[in-house]
């Protein structure tokens, strides 16, 4: 199954949906884009044949961020706008699926920040990461100061902003903001394969354990371990988590259906 929006393309296959942006010639994003995105990300949220995701670029890169057309008119009417590219990467966080970026050639800025809301990030060898709107006289405003910031802490994340220096991709493994870092030509089809081996995986687990992490991250201890006992309670209710069991005690490969 192939969906054709007018700058994203949706392909299913095993189980896996890989979602990408085509938006010659550098893959920016309008407010046009981001509407189809939210389409798009909702539709896979609801579609229980979708058991992962691949987030990918076609062409040149990954995501070049938003598109400086539409950053140019500096109201807060637009930039409000231009902030549900935020919604995006919510959905993507709140998906009870795994979720994979594929990053070739480079992502930057609010491709950065697509790629930040991912629940693995595998980059290209010869791509780039990094967030260079300070170059333009703005900053991060779509989630990067947050995400970033959590994910490499804050002396970390404010230099990375205030240099706006593109990293390569071991640089970016280093710092990890990255999983793994393979081969160019490798990256799509390792990118489909790990997200295969997820969709085989007990999914309705996966999406509760997201939703412990990242419901949990910042809150205090106990809220966070309230957060897990009620997964943990509707986790028990799933099929998935009786046939691992069952399987388990059989001595034979679960089937999980993800449900």
């Amino acid at each position: 199954m192939t969906t054709r929006f007018e700058h994203l393309r949706l392909a299913m296959r095993d189980r896996v949906a890989t979602l990408t942006l085509d938006r010659p010639p550098v893959n920016a994003v309008d407010l046009a884009t981001i509407e189809e995105y939210l389409a798009a990300v909702t539709r896979l949220a609801e579609d229980p044949e979708v058991r992962a995701v691949v987030l990918a670029g076609a062409g040149r890169g990954f995501c070049a961020g938003a598109d400086v057309a539409m950053m140019r008119e500096l109201t807060p009417e637009n930039y409000r706008r231009a902030r549900r590219w935020l919604l995006v990467q919510e959905r993507l966080e709140a998906m009870a699926k795994p979720i994979i970026a594929a990053v070739h050639g480079y992502a930057l800025g609010g491709g950065a920040e697509l790629a930040l809301a991912c629940d693995v990030r595998l980059m290209a060898e010869g791509a780039v990461f990094g967030f260079p709107e300070i170059e333009l006289g703005i900053f991060p405003g779509a989630g990067g100061t947050q995400r970033l910031t959590r994910l490499v802490g804050p002396t970390r994340a404010l230099r990375l902003m205030m240099d706006g220096r593109r990293l390569g991709a071991d640089a970016a493994h280093a710092l990890g903001l990255v999983d793994e870092v393979v081969p160019d030509a490798a990256l799509l089809p390792r990118a489909q394969a790990y997200a295969a081996e997820l969709a085989a995986k007990a999914t309705r687990a996966i999406g509760l354990l997201k939703r412990c992490v990242y419901g949990g991250t910042g809150r205090p201890l106990a809220e966070g371990l309230e957060l897990e006992e009620q997964a943990v309670l509707e986790l028990i209710r799933t099929e998935d988590a009786r046939e691992g069991l069952d399987a388990f005690l059989a001595k034979r490969p679960p089937r999980f259906t993800g449900r």
